[in-house]
């Protein structure tokens, strides 16, 4: 079987590492394990997610609706 050495970070590399159903799995086998989504990610694929999700109550709107009005922008995007 041919290889191919690869470079992740530290985060990517733990998050595999935590994946492993046994401690002599390889990360070529979480790998191939993994379920990828093929499809891409555009906005007719979020309106069609949109059109069969559940439409939220009143009061998620209302934390929703709360949170926004604290969510202010800051000062300076640049230092903060």
């Amino acid at each position: 079987m041919a290889t191919k050495t690869i470079s992740v970070d530290l985060a990517a590399y733990e998050r595999l590492r935590a994946a492993r159903l046994r401690a002599n799995e390889s990360f070529s086998q979480v790998i191939m394990r993994a379920h990828w989504d093929q499809s891409p990610s555009t906005g007719a694929s979020l309106l069609r997610a949109l059109e069969t999700a559940p439409i939220p109550n009143a009061s998620v709107l209302k934390r929703l609706e709360a949170g926004q009005a604290v969510d202010a922008p800051p000062d300076d995007p640049w230092n903060d």
